[in-house]
């Protein structure tokens, strides 16, 4: 897995949180409660580390290693313990780890130095502050005897880690309290029929809701309310929450329900529904401490684009690493950050590494992926400070830049040498400029070129299309470090706008000004558009014909816009974003102008000219195939070779 893979999929992530690999989250039953009272508290759970917004490894490097560790906690539960599995470096006499907070010791374990082995890391006495403990993990390693150093570059892994948590969890009394730290799944309510400010503020409050939690994997569902109820009968589970949103003339945000996890309404008018739905993720909500209140006018103002920043701002605030010969670090240049496709990135590295002992000889390397972009010779005063253009033809949506010192040289014997130290400081210049058309294209261009105002046009099918954009802007605003702002508007609207949009046509696309990378008609051939350099479709005919749907983005010479349509199947297109929906890294791997779902096969990703497949390493590659739609004849003489389409096979962490 590249480098840049695995930041696409943790796009929120805090740089300084270290995490754990996921193991499957057990809750031990919770109480029950009677039908409709709002649900169920969780009891005594045990919550995997992915749940609480880590991400899949923690890796200790170094003889005395040490990561800061931020875990939430759900009010009304008490972390007990760390449940993980060790695997420590070879060649080891002995290796302890040690959790600490500040100065205080919370436990001292010792791990296994032979094959990885279960540890449980105790939290006893942890304070928790604003719903979270903050924890050291150090770790001190001893080699054999007649071993000089410990392999620096294998480090001391944690995996399949949960923490274990005792007591139950509080009931939310206020609508300050209603979103927890831990939230496993939002279920928004609206009528069969809704109207498009109903619409409009269950997308918003999907981008709001998904942006807020950040890492942690939220999944946002959508369910028809009956006639003349505001709430879902039943239950919730533990960890979930139920908003229900309506439009009518009293503007409010209530809970409801005394037992149990209770349903949060939010009701007003076209007029103020949606800036009543802004309260709940806005800091105002921290002084919501009552079970009713009504909000005044909340602007939400998208951020307009820097063109001139600093790699603190962007999520990095800077980055260090020791090594005996080679250290090197790396940083994530995330566009969505930038708040726009851009291209023409310079950074200006900052920063500084241990001088060289006369016995060494070295250089300093800068590489995206696997090029080099710039290299000098290491210099006596260790100083880094020195600009680099990123060239455009490499850019992604993550694209990471990797400093490293190249040292070489007589190492000596035991303990004879210093390891050396690189840093590269937060408060290095970053400069870009708007990229038009997005660089790259295609999927990888996706949020950041429609930032910052994303309109979304669904059509009469309100129901059905309220739920695909729901699951569409869920996705998107996974990839995104910055709330996504949206507007529910009517499709036709939407595609006679100038503005970036998610357009919502399930049935069929028929827009001749916007035309489609894979397109078709009821009955003709498949056309696809923009191969090879040609504006001319090339098409495709199958017997018998194929329905598909499908996910497209498109770049009409003004804006970007993403297509959710399909040819008369939309149960395909509802496939397609189920499929997406089940993994919530797919999106971030998403390449290729389209991506098609026909029946009974995975997902196929469409790739043209504009929008090439991100570098990646060999081990990381799809395996690439000429889709001749399973043997079936093709009616007209074409060189299928113009197109690649690769099978969505990936297996998640490959």
């Amino acid at each position: 897995m590249t480098t840049a893979y695995r930041r696409s999929i943790r796009a929120f992530a805090v740089v300084t949180t270290a995490a754990l690999v996921a193991i499957p989250a057990f809750l031990i039953p919770a109480a029950t409660a009677a039908p409709g009272d709002g649900g169920a508290l969780a009891q005594a759970p045990v919550v995997d580390f992915p749940t609480l917004g880590r991400d899949s490894t923690v890796a200790i490097y170094g003889e005395q290693g040490e990561i800061s560790l931020t875990l939430p906690v759900p009010p009304g539960l008490t972390p007990a313990a760390i449940q993980a599995t060790a695997a420590v470096p070879p060649n080891l006499q002995r290796a302890t780890l040690t959790a600490m907070q500040g100065t205080d010791t919370l436990t001292r374990v010792e791990l296994p130095v032979g094959a990885p082995a279960p540890v449980t890391i105790g939290l006893t006495g942890a304070k928790i502050v604003d719903n979270a403990i903050a924890l050291t993990l150090r770790t001190d390693l001893v080699p054999i005897e007649g071993t000089c150093v410990v392999d620096t570059d294998v480090p001391v892994e944690l995996t399949d880690a949960a923490v274990n948590f005792v007591a139950t969890e509080s009931r939310p009394q206020t609508i300050a309290d209603f979103l927890p730290p831990v939230l496993e799944k939002l279920t928004i309510a609206i009528p069969a029929a809704p109207t498009q400010t109903e619409s409009d503020a269950a997308v918003a409050l999907t981008a709001a809701v998904v942006s807020r939690y950040g890492s942690q994997p939220v999944d946002v569902a959508v369910q028809q309310l009956p006639d003349g109820q505001e709430a879902l009968a039943g239950p919730s589970a533990a960890f979930e929450r139920r908003i229900t949103i309506l439009e009518r003339p009293e503007s409010a945000v209530t809970l409801l329900g005394s037992v149990g996890v209770p349903t949060l309404l939010i009701s007003g008018p076209a007029t103020d529904l949606t800036n009543q739905t802004n309260l709940i993720t806005s800091n105002l909500s921290e002084l919501a401490v009552s079970s009713k209140a009504v909000a005044g006018p909340l602007q939400v103002t998208p951020q307009l684009p820097p063109s001139s920043t600093t790699l603190l701002a962007i999520g990095e605030p800077g980055q260090s690493a020791t090594a005996i010969t080679n250290p090197q670090v790396t940083i994530g240049i995330d566009q969505t950050r930038l708040g726009r496709s851009a291209k023409g990135i310079r950074v200006n590295l900052k920063g500084s590494y241990t001088p060289l002992p006369p016995n060494y000889g070295g250089q300093v390397v800068i590489s995206v992926g696997d090029t080099v972009i710039s290299r000098w010779a290491t210099e006596a005063d260790g100083v880094i400070d020195t600009w680099v253009d990123l060239p455009d033809d490499l850019l992604q949506r993550f694209t990471d830049l990797t400093v490293a010192v190249d040292a070489a040289g007589n190492t000596g014997g035991c303990g004879q040498s210093a390891p050396l130290t690189l840093t590269i400081d937060g408060d290095s210049p970053v400069q870009s400029t708007n990229a038009d058309p997005p660089l790259p294209t295609g999927f990888q261009s996706i949020p950041q070129a429609m930032m910052p105002q994303i309109e979304v046009g669904i059509g009469p099918d309100s129901f059905a299309d309220t739920t695909r954009a729901v699951a569409i802007v869920e996705g998107l605003q996974r990839l995104s470090a910055v709330p996504i702002s949206t507007t529910v508007v009517p499709l036709e609207q939407a595609q006679n706008s100038s503005n970036p949009a998610i357009l919502i046509s399930a049935d069929s696309w028929d827009d001749d000004d916007l035309v489609l990378p894979v397109s078709k008609t009821s009955s003709g051939p498949i056309e696809l558009s923009g191969v090879d350099g040609n504006n001319t479709p090339t098409t495709l005919t199958l017997e018998p014909g194929v329905n598909f749907g499908s996910l497209q983005t498109v770049f009409d010479g003004t804006r970007t816009a993403l297509v959710a349509t399909s040819t008369d199947a939309p149960g395909q297109l509802d496939a397609l974003l189920d499929w997406l929906d089940e993994d919530k890294d797919r999106w971030a791997t998403l390449h290729g102008d389209a991506i098609v779902q026909v029946p009974d096969r995975d997902p196929i990703t469409v790739i043209t000219d504009g929008a090439a497949a991100p570098q990646q390493s060999d081990d990381n590659n799809d395996s690439v195939i000429r889709w001749i739609a399973g043997g079936v004849l093709v009616a007209i003489g074409i060189v299928v070779a113009i197109i690649v389409l690769r099978n969505r096979r990936r297996e998640p962490g490959s």
